[in-house]
Formats: C-alpha cells, structure tokens, sequence
C-alpha cells in the first residue's frame, strides 16, 4: 500500500538566512509545526533529497546560471539586492530541487498517494539563466524534467498558486510542448509578466496559461479561475501529473500583496485538483512551496491545503478575509475563456 502523503523537509534549511529578509526558515517551521499540531506530519513518509544529474539540471537551467550561483554561494556574496546567498546556500538549493523531485517521483511510482515538498530556497521566479525574487534554482522545473527524463513521464501539467506570477517557470518552458503552465497570480505585482496573451511559442505554443487577477479579488476570483479555466484546460491537455506551485502569499494576510485569498479558499482549488487528478491520471498530483511569508498564513494555509490533499475535512482558523472582494476579475476572466475557447 502507497503512503498517505510523502513529505520532503529541507534539512539544515536555517543556514539558509539574511536578517530581516522576509524569505526566513521560520516560513518553513510554521507549517511543519501547523501539521505537527494536526497529526497531519505523522501520517506521511519522510523522503531525503535526490541527487540529479547534470542532464536534468542542464536541461532547466544553463551551465553558465548554475556556475555563477556556486562561486557566489562559495563567498557568501548576494545573488542581487533582493536575492541572498550564503556559503551553505548552494547545498542547500541541491537538496531544495532533490527533495521536490523526490517527493514528485514518490507520487508518480505509486509508493505515496500524494506529496508536498517543502523546498526552500524557493524557486518559480527561476528562470533558465538568472536567479531572482529569492529563488535559486527552480524546483519544481527541476522536478518535472526528472519526470521526464528519468520517469517515463511525456505530458505534464505545472499549476502555479503562488501571488506573483512564476515567471522561471514559464520560461524554462516556453518553447516545449509537453508541460502545460497554468498560473493565477496578482496583476499588477513583482515580476510584471504573466498577461493573457503570454502562451508559449514554438512547440510551446498554447502550452502556458495565464490568468492575471486584480487586488482585492479573493476566493470568489480564485474558484473561477480553477474551476472554470484551469481544470477545462486540464481536461483538454490530459496530463499524466498535476505538480503544484504552492505559494501561501495569495492568502489575505500577506505583506507583500492583496489578492485576498483565504486558506479555504486555496483548499478548495487543491481539492478539485485532487479530484481532476483522481478521475484522471490516477491520482497523481504533488504541492511544491514557494512564496509566502506570513507565518499565521503559513500555518493555515499548509494545514488547510495537506487535509484537501489527504481529502480530510478543511480547517481555516484564520477565515475569510477582512475586507470585501472586487469583481474587476470578472472581464478578464471572461477575456480568458474567450482566448482559450472555453
């Protein structure tokens, strides 16, 4: 019998830090200590980091991006003025993108049910050649290429929940064809891209979705965007494994955007992801941390979204939230389906 859930904990993750910097290790404690709480962490089997070959990292990521990270990580030099790196930096964004394929191999064998990797440094801001917005190296672009390359996997689909768009993501696969990109992000915010009319090129071309949502527009936003755009596109592509972008900063709580989205509300998505995957590819679908910083939101998001994975009842401590929702979300919304004939 599979493991309920296969998790991945970034080991040593604390030396892995800048003071006062809102990318900080307590982001991965206040989920492990929320599961902990909830004897969700019990229940799953606790994967170590794999190590990748130089095939799949070079497939992500160009040799020039990979040696520069090392050499600055060796002398504890920042990557830019927002992206740190200390000596231990470069080890532990290894282990980051081996634990996320890890856990994502896990799941697409058979040996677990489902999976949440909690990578940290993160990694959707990634792209093939520069690291940004405190990510390193883009884990779960790193996972998907192990599927690939070493899994027997050929169509996948990457779903990114984070509030800034995962613009390293869409570039490492802009141009490729067996990845289906689909991304519900605030507009405008950090990085500025992800518009509706950025859909691939090339053998990639109608293989990125994005769906750019103003402030203010929650859950109501959120569950039109999965429901009504990201799942139909779903059943149009057929992938064989959902892996999940899971970035907690959409939640109201945030400090560094607004889109107001509720820890119900973030289950509720990855419940009918669940669901899709279930009736569709077996079930396969894993989460992959990425933003998200604060750490009240960290707690009930990561709750909230491990018991939609393990279909048990959802709890949202911190409820709905405080101010009203916008509906300037609908035309673009409706703009979307009309892009994608939907």
């Amino acid at each position: 019998m599979p493991h309920p859930i296969a998790y991945f904990y970034p080991e040593g993750h604390a030396a892995h830090a800048q003071p006062g910097h809102p990318e900080r290790p307590e982001r991965i404690e206040a989920i492990r200590g929320s599961l902990e709480e909830a004897g969700l962490w019990a229940l799953g089997t606790k994967l170590k980091p794999i190590e990748l070959p130089q095939s799949v990292y070079q497939a992500v990521h160009s040799a020039e991006h990979l040696e520069r990270l090392q050499a600055l990580s060796a002398v504890g030099r920042d990557y830019d003025g927002e992206t740190y790196l200390t000596p231990q930096s470069w080890g532990l964004a290894q282990n980051a993108a081996g634990g996320a394929a890890a856990v994502a191999g896990a799941v697409w064998r058979g040996a677990a049910a489902t999976g949440f990797a909690l990578s940290r440094p993160p990694g959707h801001h990634a792209t093939r050649n520069q690291a940004m917005g405190f990510c390193l190296m883009n884990n779960i672009a790193l996972a998907a290429e192990h599927l690939l390359q070493e899994q027997g996997a050929t169509r996948l689909a990457i779903l990114d929940m984070d509030v800034h768009h995962g613009n390293g993501t869409q570039d490492i696969f802009w141009q490729r064809g067996e990845v289906l990109f689909g991304d519900t992000h605030q507009s405008p915010l950090y990085p500025g891209s992800g518009q509706l009319n950025e859909r691939g090129a090339g053998a990639g071309q109608n293989a990125t979705c994005n769906l750019p949502l103003p402030p203010f527009s929650g859950d109501a936003a959120f569950d039109a965007a999965y429901q009504e755009i990201i799942i139909p596109l779903l059943d149009r592509f057929q992938p064989e494994m959902l892996l999940v972008s899971f970035g907690f900063d959409a939640h109201w709580k945030d400090p560094l955007a607004a889109l107001q989205v509720s820890a119900a509300g973030y289950a509720r998505q990855v419940a009918a992801l669940k669901a899709w995957a279930e009736a569709n590819c077996g079930g396969r679908i894993m989460l992959n941390l990425e933003g998200g910083y604060d750490l009240e939101a960290a707690a009930a998001c990561g709750r909230a979204v491990t018991q939609a994975l393990l279909g048990e009842p959802v709890e949202d401590a911190l409820g709905p939230a405080p101010q009203p929702e916008i509906d300037r979300w609908v035309p673009i919304l409706e703009q979307a389906k009309q892009i994608w004939d939907l």
